[in-house]
């Protein structure tokens, strides 16, 4: 529970502080004495009686009444000394910088739940245990280095990881990029990033707080509060983008389906994500580039003008922005070759507008304001220039500088020339400006933010569905695999189309149930988990002579049960699942079906419940979209009907949150209808 003791205290007292700088106690009292903090300030160090400078006082029990307490001591003597503090000195704001507690062992868990408990008790605040501690405008609660000064319009920082921490401030502070208030939450035993969003949401003033928030996350312990609250956050007008870390380890939980072969923890944050309007980010770089971007004009296009004088920077960014889903479209006409005429000569104005490596502070000028005035096909540029060490680039840099400040159109700098130009580019920070030493990884970034949505509604309509039935077939079913019989049921519950199915373990009542059934069928063993696998599903049965001797052929492979019949349907074979983390919404995925669904891995993930407009969104994000439109001749799907069942597989999560595990492949779409042919459901 954040508090003010924690962001605004009156007094502090650093409990293991050392005249020794190099050590985290040490580093810490210097740190809040260099921050210029306001308030009263402690220490607590039985070996002297300064520290620092700092009188030093030989127990906690001595010490004044205190608001917050920074503790640098051994994790066996933390939970003894803030039951003191909490229950003797009225101290309700806590930060333990020591290791040893849940991350190593039983006995250091025990000790952590024993002072989340005291805290707890007087309603107070933990910052850790195991982290780097707190920066805020009254003082710098850090062991670290460097203090990035305290900025109002920086961003906030709010990391699972104290080293990370450092590793982003340190990299951002060389680009530009300011910070303000700064978390390390370490082991989060009673606050987590979910917190501290919590609190920055619920008490958000966006014209006086920073706007710009970063997250390194390494659990998301409660994913419902993050969506929450980074939406509304977002709705306010902040910006927030986000690493989460370990996303891709899939743990012990078997593969047991297709949507199990391919889901993976990363795709569920990826979709959690993308319901909020976080900005998706892989890697610290990929964070401050998204970080600099935010503190520029909005990117209100995807066509980009790039403004260079080195060639290949310019063809490495045009191919990023493009697979990027971004343009780097032509500039020609009257007004191009205006502005080629400004250019020395051998000079491009295509686009890249590559204007040499001998082009001027001037040309860049000009260049710059055809791109604002002129070309209208060009909503924002990048510029890239650096230098060959043959002449002072501070003029270049300083029309870029005023530039910067008077055009609408968004301009991201690149200078990529740190040992050359280190002087102009610091001349160039030293005014307020970010720049991008990368042009790949801007591209990147670029695309990342311009194609994040804004936060998605908490309010979804859902088709209606047959809850009592659902609830009804859930209630009664148990864990595991539903039966076949138990699928189809839930499948009519939620309104599902799927194609006629006979299933019977006799030879002679299959046949019987037959019927009139249209040849050509096709027939599936029952049983085994993946059927094709198993060789267990055969096409284009055109009689009941072939029926019998397949239905002898099926029953024959190990683990089977029973033999299904259906009608064999013509058409592209789609696919649609449901996949269950731990603490998140169902993840549902759609895609291309049929044996593609692992081969291609072309899916995409929205998290349960999802609207129209997600659904929609979802089936036109896929690499083979125009399949489903039809193409070459082919006919496709229809699209109308596949976001329609993505949102009753949406219904059905909602209704029947049991449902762990389901994929429904292939799905047999045409212009038509689109019908599905096989399921599996998993309860647990």
């Amino acid at each position: 529970m954040i508090n003010k003791q924690l962001l605004q205290p009156q007094s502090i007292v650093v409990i293991g502080a050392s005249n020794d700088t190099k050590k985290p106690g040490g580093n810490m009292l210097k740190n809040i004495i260099s921050g210029s903090f306001k308030g009263k300030l402690s220490v607590v160090n039985p070996k002297e009686e300064k520290v620092q400078g700092i009188k030093s006082y030989s127990s906690v029990e001595e010490i004044p009444q205190t608001d917050l307490a920074i503790l640098a001591i051994a994790a066996k003597y933390c939970p003894a000394t803030i039951k003191t503090l909490a229950e003797e000195k009225n101290t309700k704001a806590f930060i333990i910088i020591s290791a040893g507690f849940g991350e190593g062992d039983e006995q250091g868990k025990q000790w952590e739940e024993e002072i989340t408990e005291t805290v707890n008790s007087v309603n107070g605040c933990l910052i850790g245990p195991n982290c780097i501690g707190v920066i805020t405008e009254d003082y710098k609660g850090v062991f670290t280095a460097p203090v990035p000064p305290f900025n109002p319009k920086g961003c906030d920082l709010i990391s699972g990881s104290g080293a990370t921490a450092v590793f982003i401030m340190e990299a951002g502070m060389a680009l530009g990029v300011t910070f303000a208030n700064v978390f390390s939450t370490g082991n989060a035993a009673q606050t987590t990033v979910e917190d501290i969003l919590e609190y920055m949401d619920l008490h958000f003033n966006p014209e006086t707080d920073p706007l710009v928030k970063l997250l390194y996350l390494e659990t998301i312990s409660n994913p419902k509060k993050l969506l929450k609250h980074a939406s509304s956050l977002i709705k306010k007008g902040a910006k927030i983008a986000a690493i989460k870390a370990g996303s891709t380890a899939e743990g012990s939980r078997a593969a047991t389906s297709h949507t199990g072969a391919i889901a993976s923890s990363d795709m569920t944050v990826r979709a959690l994500f993308h319901k909020a309007g976080i900005v998706y980010c892989s890697s610290r770089e990929q964070l401050l580039s998204v970080a600099a971007i935010f503190n520029y004009k909005k990117l209100k296009g995807k066509n980009i003008a790039i403004i260079t004088h080195a060639g290949g920077s310019a063809v490495m960014l045009a191919d990023q922005l493009s697979k990027g889903g971004l343009k780097v479209p032509e500039i020609s006409g009257p007004d191009a070759e205006k502005l080629k005429s400004f250019l020395y000569p051998g000079s491009s104005i295509a686009n890249p507008i590559d204007f040499l490596a001998t082009g001027t502070a001037e040309q860049l000028g000009i260049i710059i304001d055809y791109c604002e005035h002129k070309f209208d096909n060009i909503d924002a540029m990048v510029v890239v220039f650096g230098s060959a060490g043959l002449f002072n680039v501070e003029n270049v840099y300083n029309v870029l500088s005023v530039k910067l400040e008077i055009c609408n159109k968004p301009i991201f700098p690149v200078l990529p020339s740190v040992v050359n130009a280190q002087r102009e580019i610091q001349s160039f920070l030293k005014k307020g400006h970010i720049h991008f030493p990368d042009e790949v990884v801007l591209g990147k970034a670029l695309a990342q933010v311009y194609n994040t949505p804004e936060p998605q509604s908490q309010k979804v309509s859902l088709p209606k569905i047959d809850v009592e039935t659902i609830r009804a077939l859930i209630d009664s079913a148990s864990e595991g695999y539903l039966s076949p019989q138990q699928t189809v049921e839930l499948l009519d519950a939620a309104g599902i189309p799927r194609v006629q199915e006979i299933v019977e373990n006799s030879k002679e009542k299959l046949l019987a149930a037959m019927g009139s059934m249209d040849f050509p069928v096709v027939m599936k063993v029952v049983g085994p988990l993946h059927k094709s696998d198993a060789q267990g599903v055969v096409l284009n049965i055109a009689n009941k002579d072939e029926a019998a001797e397949t239905f002898d052929q099926l029953m024959a492979i190990d683990t089977a049960t029973a033999v299904m019949v259906q009608p064999q349907l013509a058409g592209l074979e789609l696919f649609v699942g449901v996949l269950k983390e731990p603490g998140f919404n169902h993840t549902i995925l759609c895609g291309l079906g049929g044996i593609f669904i692992e081969v291609l891995n072309d899916v995409a993930a929205g998290l349960s419940p999802i609207s129209k407009n997600e659904a929609k969104e979802m089936v036109q994000s896929l690499r083979g979209y125009k399949l489903i439109q039809g193409a070459r001749g082919q006919k496709g799907a229809n699209e109308k009907i596949f976001v329609e069942i993505i949102q009753r597989l949406s219904a059905l999560v909602e209704a029947a949150p049991e449902i762990i595990e389901m994929d429904i492949n292939p799905l047999i779409g045409t212009q038509r209808a689109i019908t599905a042919v096989d399921a599996r459901i998993k309860i647990g």
